[in-house]
């Protein structure tokens, strides 16, 4: 199984944040919290609202993995938050605590819609990942996804997913790509660790099972005694969550909603019971009897696909503050409806932290102004926002 365009050799070291090696943002330490599942109790939804008053900028921001962000951390503060989010389960391992990161898809079990229910797989291979000190050696960006069959979470080209294809059968999916090897439910999650050793086994200089020249000895190397099966197409877009009220099996509804440009203030959201960070900066509230008011969420359309890096003031390296611009444009689209089409992500720098894995319209800044990219192609290059957000607008409609 070779990688036709493998990624180039990794340099230096992973410096992927985590919540106790922060990172030195211009506007103070970043953390990162994650987030297995996405999913958040009450306590933890109010541990981290806590924490981002006393020790950050108050708001969290979720990322395209569904993790969380606690930016503008005074130096030192790492220790504090470490035990904060320790007694509220956050942080089962100081050592394993980057490599948690494990996708599923958001509303597998509750509306129906999926195979099987991938949430008891969640914190089982959470527990095997931690329970293995050789699986700290991971890299932070490594991602692991569980994915019911509805091809939400198996899309974002995890390196090591597994993507239900029948009540009972999980196929294993190789950085975007179905391995062939089959599973049950009861092994799942003994497959996925298998594959994660394997790879550490495997590799050299790479972080990334995508980045590995040839895959075929990794996966020759998990087919014994496991059974092999004609490769399925795994989905490239995701089948992302729906917004507003969902319907769910035991007669109860789930609230969907967007957080624009992935900046949350947690506060008004201490109340529910459990929250699901989605990986398009999003949330779902379920198990809602009525539909309250969640002040910062929203699901009006024109927010849907559109994201954005942290910009300035937070990052040394932006050009511009592009969540400010993004959302200009945002405005500035409305009068004429929703934009549609494909996401766009909007990125300070050519860097583009945080970009979604599918196709999308790139906004890069530049110097003067940014440069509106579709895939490899340079769409627009232009100066002021009215001009910016129309050629983004055009861009999104022609795919």
């Amino acid at each position: 199984m070779p990688s036709p365009h493998p990624p180039p050799p990794r340099s230096g070291p992973d410096r992927c944040p985590g919540a106790l090696r922060v990172h030195a943002a211009a506007d103070g330490g970043l953390a990162r919290v994650r987030l297995p599942g996405g999913l958040l109790t009450r306590v933890q939804t109010g541990a981290l609202a806590d924490a981002a008053a006393a020790l950050g900028d108050g708001f969290l921001e979720l990322t395209s993995r569904a993790n969380v962000q606690i930016r503008g951390l005074a130096e030192g503060a790492e220790g504090e938050l470490g035990d904060r989010l320790r007694a509220a389960g956050l942080l089962p391992s100081a050592t394993h605590e980057r490599v948690r990161n494990i996708a599923a898809s958001v509303l597998s079990g509750r509306d129906g819609a999926g195979l099987l229910d991938v949430r008891p797989l969640v914190p089982a291979l959470d527990a095997a990942l931690c329970a293995d000190p050789a699986l700290a050696a991971l890299s932070g960006r490594f991602l692991f996804a569980l994915d019911d069959g509805r091809g939400d979470a198996i899309a974002l080209r995890p390196d090591v997913g597994l993507y239900a294809v029948a009540p009972d059968e999980l196929a294993l999916v190789l950085a975007g790509t179905d391995s062939g090897l089959r599973t049950s439910r009861e092994h799942a999650v003994g497959l996925a660790v298998d594959a994660a050793r394997a790879f550490l086994r495997a590799r050299t200089a790479e972080w990334r099972i995508s980045e590995l020249p040839d895959r075929a000895p990794l996966v020759e190397a998990l087919a014994r005694g496991r059974r092999r099966a004609g490769p399925v197409p795994v989905p490239a877009v995701p089948s992302r969550t729906p917004l507003g009220a969902i319907p769910q099996r035991d007669g109860r509804r789930a609230h969907s909603a967007l957080v624009p440009l992935g900046r949350l203030d947690p506060a008004p959201l201490r109340d529910a019971e459990e929250i699901i960070v989605t990986p398009w900066r999003g949330v779902v509230i379920p198990d809602l009897t009525d539909m309250p008011h969640f002040p910062g969420l929203v699901t009006a359309a024109d927010w849907a696909g559109v994201t954005a890096c942290a910009g300035r003031p937070g990052c040394a390296r932006s050009l511009t503050d592009v969540r400010a611009d993004a959302a200009a444009a945002v405005l500035a689209a409305r009068p004429h409806g929703p934009a549609g089409g494909a996401p766009v992500h909007w990125s300070g720098c050519e860097r583009r932290c945080g970009h979604p894995p599918d196709r999308h319209v790139a906004v890069v800044a530049a110097p003067g102004g940014y440069e509106v990219r579709l895939g490899d192609e340079v769409r627009a290059r232009t100066r002021d926002p009215a001009a910016t957000a129309a050629a983004v607008a055009r861009t999104r409609r022609s795919e």
